[in-house]
């Protein structure tokens, strides 16, 4: 545990620090190849083009991983196994900076500068909505697929976890068009199991580092712990909304007009600024918990 720890902190400090250079590696054309060959081999009605084909597209490059990662772990003391992790979380991490392209849609001007700038939050082919709410869900979207999805796997499964959920998610969104739709059903599906323990994880985090009332409303939504819910966004939105009420009422307090508190104090799209102070919250109490994890394991 104490490898995963540090593996997580130089990846991270790595990747915020050279956005260009992590850009610059994080690149996956070849998974896209890969899902191109099987379509070209494969006709109508194979295994490849069924619900369970994603297995196919995810087996030949995790298998080598699996068999890397289990050859490394004991020789020069767990050494080259450190740096495969560091390596690999790195690879899988992102792929974009979410805090770049967060930053690049407060600083656009105009709708369409916004419209364009907001684009790499969704998936491709979805044009991305500018009002608050949406926003709102889109970076703890993104943190979920990004950051914490990744960290949980690889937390859990090593540098074999966080490929996994890397390509599953690029099978089931960014390289949707390259996979046929029987084979993206499944893929989808598979994802969304995938992510479903990191979306409760978070929805607890959030819960203790932002306003507890607000999230456990969208507990008590129905279907709330289905794989097709919408927890994660409730939650997200309903502690946003909490935030910058609490926040405008220390203002108003202190005499100063809600508007005016709005427009100077927070700037526009103030929805998008506290979702991401709150994403940060998040991760760095998932950082803690992991630090004590490993503080427990020296003391014991």
């Amino acid at each position: 545990m104490t490898a995963t720890l540090l593996a997580v902190v130089i990846a991270l400090a790595v990747g915020h620090l050279a956005p260009a250079f992590a850009a610059g590696l994080r690149r996956f054309g070849w998974f896209r190849t890969w899902l191109q060959w099987l379509n070209a081999q494969f006709p109508a009605g194979s295994f490849w083009r069924g619900p369970y084909g994603i297995a196919l597209a995810l087996l030949v490059p995790l298998l080598p991983m699996a068999l890397l990662q289990f050859g490394l772990h004991h020789p020069l003391w767990g050494l080259p196994g450190l740096l495969l992790g560091i390596a690999v979380l790195f690879w899988c991490w992102g792929p974009r900076d979410l805090d770049v392209d967060v930053q690049a849609i407060l600083d656009a001007s105009g709708p369409a500068g916004r419209r364009a700038a907001a684009a790499p939050l969704w998936p491709p082919g979805v044009s991305p909505r500018l009002d608050g709410g949406s926003l709102v869900e889109a970076v703890f979207r993104n943190a979920l697929r990004r950051w914490f999805a990744v960290l949980f796997w690889f937390c859990l499964l090593g540098p074999f976890g966080a490929l996994l959920y890397r390509l599953s998610a690029q099978a089931a969104i960014q390289e949707a068009d390259a996979v046929p739709p029987g084979t993206l059903e499944g893929a989808r599906v598979w994802l969304a199991l995938l992510e479903w323990p990191a979306v409760q994880l978070m929805t607890l985090a959030l819960a203790l580092v932002g306003n507890f009332d607000s999230v456990a409303g969208a507990w008590r939504q129905a279907g709330a712990f289905g794989l097709e819910g919408m927890l994660l966004d409730s939650a997200a939105r309903a502690s946003v909304r909490s935030e910058i009420a609490e926040e405008v009422a220390d203002f108003t307090e202190s005499g100063i007009p809600a508007a005016t508190a709005l427009a100077e104090v927070f700037g526009e799209l103030p929805e998008l600024r506290d979702a991401m102070r709150l994403v940060w919250r998040v991760l760095v109490l998932w950082l803690a918990v992991l630090a004590l994890v490993v503080v427990a394991g020296w003391a014991a």
